[in-house]
């Protein structure tokens, strides 16, 4: 079992709750990096080869944390926003056709969708607030709904939601299903088979503890073709080697969507960081993430005039907790918890902590008694 407190050698008072914006990588993806930026510098691509297995391994690392049928099923793509506008861009729109979003998503994955207005798209947001959130999704299905495309955790308030609910919902309506798991892969299982999902869509610098710059787009195998490409290259041919060939295809695979040379760099660290995750157990990472999260709420619910703004029930939650104070000003709040070394984010109607399955105990005490120590100023 990896040592986690080898793997983040965190500074001394610094208490990093910040997962749900950009993640520190673990020791492995550092060494891995520095090994490439050696041989980049001494012997150039002289073993690419033994760089295309790497990104080959990241490739199945992915495959499995999706439970993705097949390999050919994952592309490597700059970040969801990117796989998202593939979606967006590549079916084939009829005037009055819908898109159902809820009204908490983060800007990728409600802008692409509005985007489409020109062609006479029509975007439904749905309120997450009441009893049933999936219930109300798949309500406003209609007859003219071509997509449903959803976080499967609120970026703010970190609501999970119930993927094979509504991708059971979604195949009865003859609706696709897309996910935007960026706070979602990482943190807990995944399963697009289960969800029954057309698509996903995650960048891997936040609970995949990956560098920015590099994500996963999940295409299900029979929709591939369906996607109107818009970006050609090199990279995104059936042979993509025969550099002379004039009788050229995409990629049978999803590799159909990645049109040049690949982000290496980003690839070393993100493989790394995904060989710790597998090695430690989705269930374990799971688990232990949201023991955190309990001991997180429960230590702020003792605070006078603390509100939390995320689940509480442990089916909602993710690894998010939006919390505000009464009397304070978010912005003055925040400045205060960074100036205590607090890495946290200012996100929807509060504060946003966000822990990890590696976060120490003493990081969340010292956490909840620097917020306590604030409430009674």
């Amino acid at each position: 079992m990896a040592d986690l407190l080898a793997e983040f050698p965190q500074p001394e008072g610094l208490r990093y709750l910040n997962h749900a914006a950009v993640a520190p990588w673990p020791q492995r993806a550092a060494r891995a990096v520095a090994a490439f930026a050696e041989q980049n510098a001494t012997i150039g691509a002289r073993d690419y080869p033994e760089w295309l297995k790497v990104e080959h391994r990241l490739r199945q690392r992915l495959a499995r944390l999706l439970n993705a049928p097949s390999t050919d099923d994952i592309a490597l793509v700059k970040n969801t926003s990117e796989g998202l506008s593939f979606i967006a861009f590549g079916l084939d729109w009829r005037p009055g056709d819908q898109v159902v979003i809820s009204d908490e998503e983060f800007p990728s994955n409600r802008v692409v969708w509005q985007a489409l207005a020109r062609h006479g798209v029509e975007v439904r947001q749905v309120s997450l607030s009441g009893a049933d959130p999936e219930a109300d999704l798949l309500a406003a299905c209609g007859p003219r709904t071509r997509l449903l495309s959803i976080s499967s955790v609120q970026y703010a308030s970190g609501l999970r939601l119930d993927l094979s609910r509504l991708g059971e919902g979604c195949a009865a309506r003859g609706v696709l299903f897309c996910v935007d798991a960026i706070q979602h892969l990482g943190a807990l299982p995944f399963d697009v088979q289960d969800a029954r999902c057309a698509f996903v869509v995650a960048d891997g610098h936040k609970w995949m503890l990956g560098p920015e710059g590099l994500g996963v787009f999940y295409c299900r195998s029979d929709l591939r073709e369906q996607l109107t490409l818009h970006e050609y290259g090199w990279h995104m041919l059936e042979h993509a080697g025969d550099y002379l060939r004039q009788d050229w295809q995409p990629a049978r695979s999803a590799r159909r969507f990645e049109c040049g040379s690949p982000n290496m760099l980003a690839s070393m660290a993100l493989e790394a960081s995904l060989s710790l995750l597998e090695e430690v157990g989705t269930a374990r990472v799971a688990s232990q993430l949201a023991e955190r999260m309990e001991h997180l709420q429960q230590g702020l619910l003792n605070i006078p005039g603390l509100t939390i703004h995320s689940p509480q029930d442990t089916e909602r939650r993710a690894g998010i907790l939006n919390f505000t104070l009464d009397g304070r000003d978010q912005g003055e709040l925040f400045e205060a918890l960074r100036r205590q070394q607090i890495v946290c984010a200012q996100r929807g109607a509060g504060i946003r902590l966000s822990p990890h399955f590696y976060t120490t105990g003493q990081v969340l005490e010292e956490t909840i008694r620097a917020i306590s120590q604030l409430a009674e100023r």
